[in-house]
């Protein structure tokens, strides 16, 4: 890249539509502007081209100048296409973080499979010595950009401004939060409660947590699906100009623009997830140890989103497909549980797929629809998962008596931070405890909120997102249909309950006050 900057030759960021692939994409187009680079990007339409290098894009790429191809996010999948970039003389460096591809004999051995580039970035190979293996795209590319700097003359500390957006990237992209993700994610979030980035700030401001100490939370639930929102029903490259932003009135505008796009997603993935549920519910897939299902009415931006609904529902792997461009194929994404690794099971059944790419949690992939239910049989007939694999667990670190929640507990927590995979926040729970009132809420009624009573009379919220129908559920069958809608129109819990949850502080109208995450509940047993 160094070269090529020197000669003047033109290079390609390849970026990908999600937020780590956007975020990758800024950070190495930033960088390369900063080295005088002659730079462009592109960031694929997932509708029309997908996830991962579009040979046809290529094509037209090379028409318009690219003799060098930068990839973030992606291309450690792309043999073929990076096999034609070649061919068409470009020169070719990947920066990726995904699994590495392999082939598998009868004999269980695997070869390892690599696309033919001028250098590969990844730290997930074998003999790459890099001691963190789990970083996400953007984290790879602020690594590539603090050398890259170092070799062209500017201070290697000058790539630490990209800690910030490798920071949304990895908790964006569900990464592990250890060790160095951790850390990257702790200052990161720092740097982010005072960002200098114009478009940043605006979208802040738009989504309403311009007053907040911005934490972990705000990223995955409230910015991050603003920034993913453009790349599910628009093009991606709308997130990556809010980055590049530089007139606040115009980043009001895009940042408006996100805000609006991720609503309308929220009430796409909501019609969706009741259409995967009647169906799995209808076919008895729920009996299955791998949930597959194809629904040709789900937008193909979130079936993602649904897959990992449907796996929270049904504790099982699930993989929801949609329909494609091409009219044989179906296209969709998976996501797993701790106990299954999907990339590995997928990738023994490769001989009926077109494409698939991802990792252990998560996968996406393009398949013929005639392969579909063979798939279904294959993917549960080869299943390693027992019994007791698919029981829900809850792990409960510490029972604490809802009374004995404090600030001074709350801010104790708070010093944990930040939460995330393979760091969450630390979930307490408490037995018999009386519910005063409860309320449905939300523009899709999906949200519960409990009104708790403590052993000193004392009132405390409880939300639980998405539990609405567990709590239905569970009255109905306790108390039958009749009883259980009495309770539901005199919004009276005529039941002691079991509760699991983590204390946080709410903030309304400049009144602070302690507020429980509702995690899960039971009916208690005396």
């Amino acid at each position: 890249i160094k070269e090529a900057i020197e000669s003047h030759k033109k290079i390609v960021i390849y970026g990908d539509y999600d937020a780590d692939g956007v975020i990758s994409t800024y950070i190495l187009f930033t960088a390369l502007r900063k080295c005088g680079a002659n730079v462009t990007y592109y960031i694929p339409d997932r509708e029309w081209e997908g996830y991962g290098i579009n040979v046809e894009r290529l094509k037209i790429l090379h028409d318009e100048g690219c003799q060098v191809l930068l990839t973030c996010d992606n291309g450690i999948a792309a043999v073929d296409e990076i096999k034609y970039a070649k061919e068409l003389g470009m020169s070719v460096v990947i920066t990726d973080h995904h699994e590495i591809p392999f082939l598998e004999n009868d004999q269980g051995e695997r070869t390892i499979v690599l696309p033919e580039a001028d250098a590969i970035i990844d730290p997930k190979q074998e003999d790459c010595p890099y001691p963190f293996k789990l970083l996400c795209g953007a984290s790879v590319a602020y690594k590539f950009a603090a050398v890259l700097y170092e070799k062209m003359g500017i201070p290697r500390e000058e790539a630490n401004q990209f800690i910030e957006y490798a920071a949304i990237a990895t908790i964006c992209d569900v990464v592990d939060i250890l060790y160095e993700n951790r850390v990257i994610a702790k200052i990161g979030l720092e740097m982010l409660n005072n960002t200098k980035n114009i478009g940043l700030k605006a979208l802040i401001k738009t989504v309403g947590i311009e007053d907040r100490k911005i934490k972990s939370y705000h990223v995955g639930f409230i910015i991050g699906p603003c920034i993913n929102a453009t790349g599910r029903l628009e093009k991606a490259d709308l997130s990556l100009k809010l980055l590049l932003c530089r007139d606040p009135a115009e980043a009001d505008v895009i940042a408006f623009q996100l805000r609006e796009l991720n609503e309308k997603r929220q009430g796409l993935t909501e019609k969706g997830f009741e259409n995967v549920s009647r169906i799995i519910e209808n076919c008895n897939f729920h009996k299955d140890k791998v949930i597959l299902v194809y629904d040709p009415s789900i937008h193909e931006s979130i079936a993602g989103i649904i897959a990992g609904r449907v796996k929270e529902k049904y504790n099982r792997p699930a993989i929801i497909l949609t329909d494609s461009k091409d009219e044989l194929c179906a296209k969709g994404s998976g996501r797993s549980i701790e106990k299954y690794n999907m990339f590995e099971e997928l990738s023994k059944l490769k001989d009926l797929l077109e494409k698939f790419g991802g990792h252990q949690m998560a996968a996406g992939l393009t398949i013929k629809k005639e392969n579909i239910n063979e798939l279904r049989r294959k993917l549960n007939e080869n299943s390693p998962l027992t019994e007791r694999d698919l029981i829900p667990k809850l792990t409960i670190d510490s029972r604490v008596s809802i009374s004995e929640v404090s600030i001074d507990l709350i801010n104790d927590i708070e010093a944990l931070e930040p939460f995330g995979k393979g760091n969450p926040s630390p979930i307490f729970g408490d037995k018999s405890i009386n519910v005063e009132r409860f309320y449905i809420m939300g523009s899709n009624k999906n949200t519960l909120k409990l009104i708790l009573n403590t052993e000193n009379n004392i009132r405390i919220d409880a939300l639980g997102f998405n539990k609405v129908e567990k709590f239905t559920n569970m009255l109905t069958k306790k108390f039958g249909p009749e009883k259980a809608q009495e309770m539901i129109r005199n919004q009276k819990c005529e039941t002691l309950l079991d509760v699991a949850f983590v204390p946080a502080l709410n903030t309304y109208n400049g009144f602070t006050s302690i507020q429980l995450k509702l995690y899960d509940f039971r009916i208690s047993k005396n």
